[in-house]
């Protein structure tokens, strides 16, 4: 059975769409024009459009320039939008009209049927709410795409990937205080190297998503500045005085951030480079968690032929073959995630860098690929902590026996024999197959003087040091 349908119209004519759309002509033109991905921007952007709508209405009301009853109708239509009560209206692909003028009259022509529909009208009457004259009022796609675009951004790191660090950050804390006896082998270059403690391996990888946390929450607050009123090109063309200001005061009021104006409306539609920034900075948290990853593939791998230093839960069974075989599963899940936001990483900073003139218009695939990595890295994080960090457990024997075996604990005999005499020991342990202790032996070095210089307990004990102060930091009293 055919799907009822009415008529719309803009100004290239008349289409036809469903009867009960929320959308209108031009959302209609750009699924015709636009049948490329069947992806969609995301619900993360979708609610940050609602909330530049929902501010723009308000500072009209404020300002005195709509009729207030308009102005609450297309804010409650806005809610709607925030609220996900409309996700189905928003159609337009991921790959569409340059800078999203198809996704920002599809939020215009959703809102406005909506705000119709509360006014008592029907749905789609532009005679009540008109998605540009109204809904759109005092903006541009140019300006408000990417106002949407870093308030999206904004909260998914706040409220999504800020925490899922912080939580990961204390797992790896946790093992670390509860690894802190196990002495183990360090390897530089895949090599033997002098010992450690487990748990300043998974200290320091703590430490590591901390900065990266730290880095990224530095990087964020560049989202904070929003264009508003600069519309088509920075001039603020048909924006009323004072509707700039309101509007981003709204926008803070709404979200709880601290949103304010950008300096330059010029340099703000020109360049979504607050974007390219918090993006280099995902980048780098990726980098930082693949080689977390990494490591835990390799102190896990085994059980029988590798180094089984630590033990990963068994989420799954690892071989479609080989009974019994489990892998690394979530480390694993974690690189492929970190492959894949490098990805949207490169994507990002390419179509950053492809602005001309007064208008970046890669904005849509920019705001799909940022909310993507963010989204992605979140909910990786949050899993591989869950599902892995919590779990692991340790062989403290293993570790402490490789530890032993490593001939690079020849390296504490230089200070008591001297380099070129430990290099000789290190080669009659190898001839012989022996230890370091049984080498030192059998080249007269005094027995307790080994038993000394290799404990391997007071050679993976940190050495006490005092931190300067920072360059520029003011005496303690």
């Amino acid at each position: 059975m055919e799907r009822p349908q009415r008529i719309v119209r803009d100004a290239l004519g008349e289409i036809s769409i469903p009867a009960d759309a929320y959308y209108g002509a031009q959302t209609a033109r750009a699924l015709h024009n636009f049948p490329i991905s069947h992806l969609r921007l995301p619900r993360s952007f979708i609610r940050a459009q609602g909330i530049v709508k929902w501010a723009a209405a308000a500072a009209h009301k404020e300002l005195g320039v709509m009729e207030p009853a308009k102005a609450d109708a297309i804010c409650r239509a806005a809610d709607e939008v925030m609220d996900g009560r409309l996700d189905d209206w928003f159609v337009v692909d991921v790959y569409q009209a340059g800078a999203g003028t198809s996704q920002n009259m599809n939020a215009n022509e959703v809102i406005a049927a909506r705000a119709a529909e509360l006014l008592g009208g029907e749905r789609g009457d532009v005679r009540l709410v008109h998605p540009n004259d109204d809904v759109n009022r005092s903006q541009s796609t140019n300006d408000t795409f990417h106002i949407a675009m870093n308030i999206a951004g904004l909260e998914l790191l706040a409220h999504g990937l800020d925490p899922a660090l912080r939580r990961l950050a204390a797992a790896l804390r946790g093992k670390a205080a509860e690894f802190s006896h196990i002495v183990k082998a360090g390897r530089t270059h895949l090599q033997d190297a002098v010992p450690l403690r487990l748990g300043d391996e998974f200290g320091a990888w703590a430490h590591n998503v901390e900065r990266h946390r730290a880095w990224i929450e530095q990087a964020a607050a560049n989202l904070l500045w929003l264009g508003f009123g600069g519309n088509a090109v920075g001039t603020g063309i048909n924006a009323p005085p004072g509707f700039a200001e309101v509007a981003v005061r709204k926008v803070a009021e709404k979200t709880g951030f601290a949103f304010r104006l950008a300096e330059d409306p010029f340099a703000f539609n020109q360049n979504p480079d607050e974007v390219v920034y918090v993006s280099g900075a995902l980048r780098n948290l990726a980098l930082a968690l693949q080689r977390i990853a990494n490591d835990v593939r390799l102190l896990a791998s085994g059980p029988r032929t590798g180094l089984a230093e630590i033990e990963l839960p068994a989420v799954q069974p690892g071989s479609s073959i080989m009974p019994g075989k489990v892998n690394p599963v979530m480390a694993e899940m974690l690189n492929m995630v970190a492959y894949q936001v490098q990805g949207c990483d490169t994507t990002i900073a390419l179509a950053g860098g492809a602005g001309q003139l007064e208008l970046n218009v890669m904005m849509p695939v920019m705001a799909a690929n940022f909310l993507h990595e963010i989204t992605i890295l979140t909910t990786a994080v949050d899993a591989f902590t869950e599902r892995c960090v919590l779990g692991i457990r340790a062989d403290a024997a293993r570790c402490r026996a490789y530890a032993e075996r490593s001939l690079a604990l020849a390296t504490a005999l230089n200070t008591t024999i001297g380099y070129d005499q430990a290099a000789q020991v290190v080669k009659r342990a190898l001839a012989d197959g022996t230890s370091l202790r049984d080498a030192c032996l059998a080249l007269g070095i005094d027995a307790a003087v080994a038993d000394r210089v290799l404990d391997v307990d007071a050679l993976s004990r940190v050495v006490p040091r005092t931190l300067a102060p920072s360059v520029g930091a003011e005496p303690a009293d």
